[in-house]
């Protein structure tokens, strides 16, 4: 594994991170989410990520006891707000800021977490507002760096801008081979600022794995069949791009690696990703995915692949 350092932060994170949206506490039953975790840390994965609203704080409460018995240095733990949680409970107020980190901190077992994430933007709540209760949260050592997900250039400049605040010092965005939207404004705005991108979905839900084929049912207990699991698939599940990527399937085997393996390398080309989210069910696709990890793709493995996906690409 190797590693790469958050933003302007002292963080260093393992390229490959492990992520809990959709499974722990939720589509994974605890024992499986247990293997996986401590897979995670066998293969050099030092960096979690969940958030207060997956499984409605179930993954916090599970990764908190799972993580208990492990020195507090040794990992580094994220989580995120605004999504929500009660029929009152959501946004980013300082109320709600404030209110939720107490409560994520509480499920998490921990005094503190390394990074506190604005899941989205909140247009309800003066900007000013938000960025000054993040600035409490990490003065008051709840959280060492802040970062958001999904925002705008347009919204991170404005936060940027704010005098007297803690500064952003990650970026989680969707990205992969199939979603490439944030390269326009995004990464070019954050590398000028000294925010890094922790991507989500750098394997398309799945998608990138290669076990969805244009001719066949999903396969049993895939992400595609579980009511938990599957919700958010369809755009990555048409017939041109499940074709799409039978023909990266080839580019990869050309280049001698696995489809997760050409995903997941191709996201950490870029200078700006410090690390790629991957969720699992089964500690093999940690490891898996883990051996992603210091792969360099050729020229021309990065113009084939290009040549494979032609114009399914979300760009």
């Amino acid at each position: 594994m190797e590693y790469r350092r958050l933003g302007d932060s002292d963080l260093h994170t393992s390229e490959i991170s492990l992520g809990s949206w959709l499974t722990y506490g939720g589509g994974v039953e605890r024992e499986q989410a247990e293997a996986c975790v401590q897979k995670a840390f066998e293969v050099g994965v030092n960096f979690i990520d969940t958030a207060n609203v997956y499984g409605r704080g179930k993954a916090e409460t599970l990764l908190g006891e799972v993580l208990s018995g492990r020195e507090r240095s040794s990992y580094i733990l994220a989580t995120k707000l605004y999504f929500p949680m009660s029929n009152t409970d959501r946004g980013l107020s300082r109320e709600q800021v404030l209110k939720q980190i107490d409560l994520s901190l509480e499920r998490l077992r921990t005094d503190y977490v390394d990074l506190y994430q604005c899941h989205r933007y909140d247009d309800q709540t003066p900007l000013e507002e938000t960025m000054e209760a993040l600035t409490e949260v990490v003065r008051a050592g709840k959280a060492r760096y802040i970062g958001f997900s999904e925002w705008s250039a347009e919204q991170i400049q404005a936060a940027l801008d704010l005098p007297g605040v803690e500064k952003f010092v990650s970026s989680q965005p969707q990205y992969s081979l199939l979603w490439r939207k944030p390269e326009r404004e995004i990464f070019p705005l954050c590398a000028r600022n000294g925010i890094s991108q922790i991507v989500w979905s750098p394997l398309a839900q799945g998608v990138l794995t290669g076990k969805y084929r244009p001719d066949d049912p999903p396969p049993a207990g895939s992400r595609a069949t579980s009511a938990a699991m599957g919700g958010f698939m369809d755009r990555f599940t048409s017939r041109p791009v499940l074709e799409a990527v039978e023909r990266l399937r080839a580019v990869a085997e050309e280049a001698g690696l696995t489809l997760p393996q050409l995903a997941l390398a191709w996201v950490l080309r870029e200078p700006n990703v410090a690390s790629a989210i991957v969720g699992a069910s089964r500690p093999e696709q940690v490891e898996a995915n883990a051996s992603a990890s210091g792969i360099t793709l050729s020229e021309d493995t990065l113009r084939a692949a290009d040549e494979a996906l032609g114009d399914v690409v979300v760009r």
